[in-house]
């Protein structure tokens, strides 16, 4: 049975939406707009596809009683209000208003809870049955693959889309053989292994993508994202000869092996596979953009450059998702965009930092080990954030800072008292600054530190409620630092992933199998896993996290120390701010798909959430279909 967990045939089916679709590609994606704002909104901006999720809502149990959190959705009024129902019986004495979530005292952790909308003073239907967190966490069964005489297998990064179109996020895990390699060690690995798994545990299908792709983090970059606007997510990824689908079928010559005497493949047809979400089967496979070609022009003769690849989903034309595909950043970088329409690929753009248009201008040798991706110049369209430049929505060069390769970035609103979004950068060359932030629409540096050491980690969000805007911090610098640069204090013990975790605003520090406070005389431990472990060795970064159940707090993925769970910790604190479910921002959305590529970096929303914001804005959305959850 699929997912008994969330009692499926029982979530109710209520009234239809009076919206209005707000875009034509919309319309004939079949797609209904959702306006987050209000029906009174008079000039609401175009709507862009979303998956349509359901409540999402969870019981997490901590010793004294359950807190009961569920989504906010752009659907559901302004002043929707909620009431949580234990069985038959209404828990809360007034409906819940300025929150998404209510603390059931003494009730055991076996409870069965659901959620109700008011609207206009009338009581909706049910929504799903939570999903509960008995001890504080909930396990999603995984099997880890056969290995060979020379690996097992970890499970590795974790990816989330709605793969059966049933309204709830379903887990896409890349496993990693434990003789991955980095694209500088020579050497043979054992295949990369990608797993379709529902929120209990049920495994959809299995990719192995075979000999001929080479394990490391650096190798398989994958995107989960509903492209098509049919209402199940496809996933996206490399592939080559013998890559085996979810049904068995393999890809291109299932014989061919590659490899060379050092493990490296640098010979042999390059692939690009869009897979269904529900089965594993491969749809259409294509061929990779951009080839190889020459191994040296990307930086050196032995293979460690040419492989180094970059993968996102962006919102290029403003309303529908489109696929982001890229390798190189030490030297050249080619970034290639794919539309996924009615069952075909179909190249929207190639930006190639060697062509004749960019040549010459500063974007070769800008890349970072990851991207981002925004609306920076606030036209209604994504540009890709490509380390120290920017590519705009229809592929030309955006800027450059020509300030070379980083190990991270972060894009966001990290000073709301300036128009537009800021970007925050490290460097990894010791003659550069050691760190920069940028406005996001034209490059221009707003400040800088100082040069000399390669900065290999840096973290921008407001984790300090005593400094407005984020604080930007770096394993290079010494000191915690305003959104104008100025030193506001101790920094952080920790430079790694961030995560709204507590009640408030400020956003918690996430390093290893651990949950801090930022505090000035030093953290406060939150929350440690329990037989966990943190994935991509010193970057010690969870299987995922982010805000994929409840409120608009999130969740953090870590894989089981045995490889035998998914374990996800969800908050148990109460807060009194409420805010659209962040699934349905697409800027802090897209950040989720683009989370497990090569050096992950948490997600950030297109608004400010931090100490003293002002009232958070509500997305505008299309989900496919026209039933709003209860």
């Amino acid at each position: 049975m699929r997912n008994p967990l969330h009692h499926r045939g029982r979530k109710a089916r209520t009234r239809l939406l009076g919206a209005t679709v707000a875009a034509g590609a919309v319309a004939a994606a079949g797609l209904v707009a959702l306006p987050g704002a209000s029906s009174e909104a008079s000039a609401a901006p175009a709507a862009r596809q979303a998956e349509r999720l359901d409540r999402g809502v969870v019981s997490v149990h901590n010793g004294s009683g359950n807190l009961v959190s569920w989504r906010w959705l752009a659907s559901d009024p302004t002043n929707v209000a909620f009431n949580v129902y234990r069985g038959a019986t209404k828990v809360n004495a007034s409906p819940v208003t300025g929150s998404t979530n209510y603390f059931h005292p003494g009730a055991p952790n076996s409870a069965d809870y659901t959620v109700r909308a008011v609207v206009g003073g009338v009581e909706q239907g049910d929504s799903v049955h939570a999903v509960q967190f008995r001890a504080g966490y909930k396990d999603v069964p995984i099997t880890p693959p056969a290995g060979g005489s020379d690996h097992t297998y970890e499970a590795n990064d974790a990816s989330v889309g709605d793969l059966d179109g049933d309204g709830a996020l379903d887990f896409v895990l890349k496993w990693q053989p434990t003789n991955a390699k980095d694209n500088s060690q020579p050497g043979v690995t054992g295949n990369t292994v990608i797993d379709g798994v529902t929120l209990d545990g049920t495994r959809l299908w299995r990719i192995d993508l075979g000999r001929n792709i080479r394990s490391g983090a650096h190798y398989t970059q994958f995107q989960v994202y509903d492209y098509d606007g049919d209402g199940k997510a496809e996933v996206a990824m490399k592939t080559a000869d013998g890559t085996v689908d979810g049904t068995g079928k393999a890809i291109g010559n299932a014989a061919a092996d590659h490899r060379n005497a050092s493990g490296y493949v640098l010979s042999g047809p390059e692939y690009l596979t869009m897979f269904n979400g529900r089965t594993g089967a491969a749809m259409q496979t294509v061929d990779y953009v951009p080839a190889r070609g020459n191994v040296a022009s990307w930086g050196d003769s032995y293979g460690n450059r040419v492989d180094r690849f970059l993968a996102a989903t962006a919102y290029l034309d403003g309303s529908r998702p489109s696929l982001i595909m890229a390798r190189g950043y030490y030297t050249r970088s080619v970034i290639a965009a794919w539309d996924w329409r009615d069952g075909g690929f179909t190249r929207r753009w190639t930006f190639d930092t060697n062509s004749s248009t960019n040549a010459g201008k500063g974007y070769d040798g800008q890349g970072n080990h990851s991207l981002s991706v925004a609306d920076v110049d606030k036209d209604g369209k994504d540009e890709i954030v490509y380390g120290a430049m920017t590519v705009d929505d229809n592929g030309n060069g955006l800027w450059t800072t020509k300030l070379g390769h980083g190990d991270a970035g972060h894009v966001g609103d990290l000073d709301p008292s300036r128009a537009g979004l800021e970007y925050f950068k490290v460097s990894e060359d010791s003659s550069k600054p050691g760190s920069w932030m940028a406005d996001a629409r034209t490059g221009q540096i707003l400040w800088r530190t100082a040069s000399g050491a390669d900065n290999g980690r840096g973290v921008s969000a407001d984790i300090h409620a005593g400094s407005p805007g984020a604080e930007s911090w770096s394993a290079a610098d010494s000191t915690l630092r305003s959104p104008t640069g100025a030193s506001v204090g101790r920094e952080p013990s920790s430079v790694n992933f961030v995560s709204w975790w507590d009640g408030d605003t400020t956003r918690e520090l996430l390093d290893g199998t651990r949950i801090d406070k930022y505090g000035t005389g030093g953290e406060s431990r939150l929350l440690t896993g329990a037989s966990v472990s943190a994935n991509n060795g010193t970057k010690a970064t969870p299987a995922l996290s982010g805000d994929i159940l409840g409120d608009w707090r999130e969740e953090v993925v870590w894989r089981t120390s045995d490889n035998r769970a998914l374990r996800i910790y969800s908050t148990p604190h109460q807060t009194n701010t409420r805010i659209t479910t962040l699934l349905q921002d697409t800027q802090y959305r897209t950040a989720l798909a683009w989370q497990n590529t090569a050096y992950n970096q948490p997600p950030h929303p297109s608004f400010h959430i931090g100490s003293g914001m002002t009232t958070a804005p509500r997305p505008t959305v299309a989900t496919p279909g026209a039933v709003k959850p209860g």
